[in-house]
C-alpha cells in the first residue's frame, strides 16, 4: 500500500499504523509520541500527542476524516495522504494536548533525575506555552516507595500505563495498576503491595518522564555529565539478553538502562540484576561509547563537533561607544574635565 504523509511517499504492509510508516520516513514529519511503545502490545491511544490530520482517507474512498487522528492506532490504507507537521490544525492540536499533559505536572526539571532525557521536556520545548493558564490547585502526592529499587512521583506521572503493561507482559504477577477514575486516576500499588520482580527495573526505561525513578542513580548526577556507553555480559536469567548501555563518570558505572533507539524505546528488555546489582566496571565487557541523536543534551559542547564562530551584527558604537570617549578612558593624557584641563 502507498501512504503519503507530509508529502513523502512509502509503501507499506497491511496493519501498518500512520506512525509507524512516519517513522519508517523519519524526520520531523514523526509525530511525537509518549504512550505507544512498539515493544509493547496494546499500547497507544491514550496520550493524544501523535494526532495527525487524514485529508484522503484512501483510493477507494478519497474522502477526508473530519477529526484528527491518533497515529499510533489508525491503519494506513492504500493511497491515504496524511498531514503532520505541515498542518497548523495538527500544530495547534499538539500545543492543547501539551498544555493538558502539564496542567499537573510540577517544576520539578532542575531536581528530576529525567532531566536532559525527557520526552515531556522534547514535547513542551517544540509546543508548550511559557504561561499558564491553569488557576486551579495542582493536584499532589507525596513520593512512594513501590519496590525495594524503584521510586513512584505521582506528580510527575501523565498516566500513559506503559509501566502497567511492561508489568503485564514481563512479570507473572502485576501488583500495581492505575487506580481511581478521572482526575482522581493515579498509578499505584495494591495494599500491602510492593513491586518486586526480576524485570520490574523496565518499568523506569519505558516511563516516559521521571514518574518511575533508580532509587540507586537517585541525585548521583546528571545524565549530561555521564558518558554512556554500550555493554554486555553473560546474564543467566532467563528473558534477559544482557546487552545494556553503562553510564559512567570517570572510572565509575553510576547506572545501567537498556539500550534505547532514536525514539526512546528499549530494544532489549534486561533484568534487575544486570541493572542494579552489576555496578562493577570488570562485570561488564565494554563495547564503545554509544550513538545517541544530534540534538540530545548529552552531545551539547561536545569536542567532536563542529563550533560555528558567533557574530553579532550591530552598530559599531553599540558595543564600542563614541571613539572621544574611549580615548578620555583609556588615555591619561587627554583631561576629562574642563576644570583639569586648566590645571
Amino acid at each position: 500500500m502507498k501512504v503519503t504523509i507530509d508529502g513523502q511517499s512509502i509503501d507499506v504492509e497491511p496493519g501498518t499504523t500512520i506512525l509507524q510508516a512516519a517513522r519508517m520516513i523519519g524526520g520531523d514529519l514523526v509525530p511525537p509520541a509518549m504512550c505507544y511503545y512498539s515493544k509493547l502490545k496494546g499500547s497507544g491511544g491514550k496520550c493524544r500527542c501523535c494526532l495527525v490530520e487524514v485529508s484522503k482517507g484512501s483510493e477507494a474512498d478519497p474522502r477526508p476524516m473530519p477529526k484528527l487522528m491518533a497515529s499510533c492506532v489508525t491503519g494506513c490504507m492504500d493511497g491515504m495522504e496524511v498531514n503532520s507537521k505541515s498542518s497548523a490544525r495538527v500544530t495547534e492540536a499538539r500545543k492543547s494536548v501539551t498544555e493538558f499533559l502539564l496542567i499537573n505536572h510540577p517544576l520539578d526539571c532542575p531536581i528530576c533525575d529525567q532531566a536532559g532525557e525527557c520526552d515531556l521536556q522534547n514535547l513542551s520545548f517544540e509546543h508548550g506555552n511559557p504561561k499558564s493558564r491553569y488557576i486551579e490547585e495542582k493536584r499532589t502526592f507525596e513520593p512512594e516507595d513501590i519496590g525495594p529499587n524503584i521510586q513512584l512521583h505521582m506528580n510527575r506521572c501523565i498516566l500513559c500505563q506503559r509501566c502497567v503493561q511492561v508489568a503485564d507482559q514481563l512479570t507473572d504477577n502485576r501488583v500495581h495498576g492505575v487506580l481511581d477514575r478521572g482526575d482522581h486516576a493515579n498509578i499505584s500499588t495494591g495494599i500491602s503491595k510492593a513491586i518486586d520482580n526480576e524485570f520490574s527495573g523496565n518499568m523506569i526505561d519505558v516511563c516516559p518522564v521521571g514518574a518511575l525513578t533508580d532509587k540507586t542513580f537517585r541525585f548521583k548526577s546528571r545524565v549530561w555529565f555521564n558518558k554512556p556507553y554500550n555493554a554486555h555480559r553473560e546474564c543467566t536469567t532467563p528473558g534477559c539478553c544482557g546487552k545494556t548501555t553503562v553510564w559512567m563518570f570517570g572510572g565509575e558505572i553510576q547506572r545501567v538502562t537498556g539500550r534505547k533507539d532514536e525514539y526512546h524505546e528499549v530494544e532489549e528488555f534486561i533484568c534487575n540484576s544486570c541493572r542494579f546489582d552489576h555496578k562493577d566496571v570488570n562485570d561488564w565487557v565494554i563495547e564503545g561509547p554509544r550513538e545517541f541523536e544530534k540534538d540530545s543534551v548529552i552531545n551539547q559542547n561536545n569536542y567532536t563537533q563542529k563550533l560555528e564562530k558567533v557574530q553579532i551584527d550591530t552598530e559599531k558604537n553599540i558595543l564600542l561607544g563614541r571613539d572621544i570617549d574611549r580615548k578620555k578612558i583609556s588615555m591619561a593624557a587627554i583631561p576629562l574635565t574642563d576644570k583639569d584641563q586648566k590645571q
